[in-house]
């Protein structure tokens, strides 16, 4: 029995594997009989929203995120276990995006995965020898029980599960949590794929034990020319296990590039605020965490411009401030402020949720019933004169009171794409070419 694909393991990794532009995956939100009537509503949920990037052949690209970031979907798109809505993946030149399942299954032999949680990703009525021969006995890559035998055994092995007689006939019931997961990559190598998307293999794991399943896998992308894209919201095991990383925010990447660049010098303000909140186990060198403020907006109706801007400590004009900014902006005051605070200030302002609807570039701000929109413009001001450093007035052009209330004009706002930054390239309007 040969080893598995060991000529690609001597090859030197050089040439593109993946090419992904432009991915989207959107899931359609119906909304309510009412909305549909009225044409109002619906909309989508922008989980993959733009993304482009290039994968080399044996690199491994670390897709790093908060949960709802899109990384996982995105992962899963490339090897068409989700369709994408839009854009294009291309393994080798060759598109998959939009194939037919009849094509695209041949070709799952080249693309595996291995999942998060590895109690779920094993069949608990199937022996590991039945679980490993199942893939070998779809894609017809051996002609006999014999042969099928020999290679579980020999991907056994490879996998650390030794001796393998012994481990093919166990139930997954039998295994511990790491030799679970070793036994899922087990089953996703041995068709000798090129890819593995890797979501979250560890996460699930003791800490004891995470470390020797990542030790593991880049073993086996020596020997077997594998191709990694790793899935995590895992900062630490991203430094360890990449040689690239992709930020992602909101559906989209918003910094990408060498994981010593990254971890040295990151350039995006989001990528800053992760890398200071890794954990220092060090009680001596405890660090200030800066977190961003509020949370992460909602994917259906994504902030415009900057989809980052209402966080971001250094937003400026051009981020794309509008009118459910300044609606953040009132409500965190009150809240800091206190019942007298309120009491004081929130009749002069009327229902906040026509805030919700403004059109991009301008805003009015409804003045309480019966309240003065004069009394409401001073209201305004005095909140600027006090709050010199908040992002969002620096994208306000003129506030001018008006019949019902105080008309708040921003600056236009500009959707950055991914600008070159040194080292790695990040989507932010800091890093715009100056004109």
């Amino acid at each position: 029995m040969t080893a598995l694909a060991p000529e690609r393991a001597a090859e030197k990794a050089t040439g593109t594997l993946i090419e992904v532009r432009d991915l989207e995956v959107h899931y359609a939100l119906h909304g309510t009989f009412r909305s549909r009537l009225t044409g109002h509503g619906g909309g989508a949920v922008k989980a993959v929203d733009g993304v482009s990037f290039e994968l080399r052949e044996g690199e491994v690209l670390g897709l790093v995120g908060e949960s709802g970031s899109g990384k996982t979907t995105l992962g899963r798109a490339l090897l068409g276990l989700v369709r994408p809505t839009g854009g294009s993946v291309k393994l080798r030149g060759r598109e998959l995006a939009g194939l037919p399942e009849s094509q695209l299954r041949p070709l799952r032999r080249h693309l595996q995965m291995v999942f998060q949680d590895p109690h779920a990703s094993l069949n608990p009525a199937m022996t590991l020898e039945t679980a490993l021969a199942h893939p070998l006995q779809i894609h017809g890559l051996t002609k006999s029980a014999a042969e099928t035998r020999a290679k579980v055994l020999e991907t056994l092995e490879l996998v650390g599960l030794a001796p393998a007689e012994d481990f093919a006939a166990r139930y997954p019931a039998d295994l511990s949590g790491g030799q679970k997961q070793r036994a899922a990559i087990a089953r996703a190598i041995i068709l000798g794929p090129e890819l593995l998307v890797a979501d979250e293999p560890v996460s699930m794991l003791d800490m004891s034990v995470r470390a020797k399943i990542l030790e593991l896998m880049l073993e086996l992308r020596k020997r077997l020319g594998l191709t990694y894209v790793y899935v995590t919201h895992d900062l630490a095991s991203a430094k360890f296990f990449c040689d690239r990383v992709a930020i992602m925010y909101l559906g989209r990447i918003v910094e990408i590039g060498p994981v010593e660049a990254i971890f040295a010098d990151p350039k995006h303000p989001y990528t800053q605020a992760l890398i200071k909140a890794i954990p220092e186990p060090d009680p001596d060198k405890a660090l200030p965490r800066d977190l961003p403020r509020g949370e992460i907006p909602d994917a259906a109706r994504p902030p415009l411009g900057c989809s980052f801007h209402p966080r971001c400590p250094v937003a400026f004009e051009s981020c794309g401030w509008e009118s459910r900014d300044l609606r953040t902006l009132l409500e965190e005051r009150w809240i800091a402020g206190g019942e007298e605070s309120y009491a004081a200030e929130r009749p002069l302002v009327g229902n906040l949720d026509a805030l919700d609807e403004g059109d991009g570039d301008a805003a009015v701000v409804p003045a309480g019933a019966g309240k003065d929109p004069g009394e409401l413009l001073a209201l305004l001001e005095r909140i600027r004169a006090e709050q010199p450093d908040e992002p969002l007035w620096r994208g306000v052009r003129d506030m001018r009171a008006e019949t019902h209330g105080v008309r708040v004009t921003f600056a236009p706002g500009t959707d950055p794409p991914l600008y070159d930054a040194a080292d790695s390239r990040a989507a932010c309007l800091l890093y715009r070419p100056r004109q």
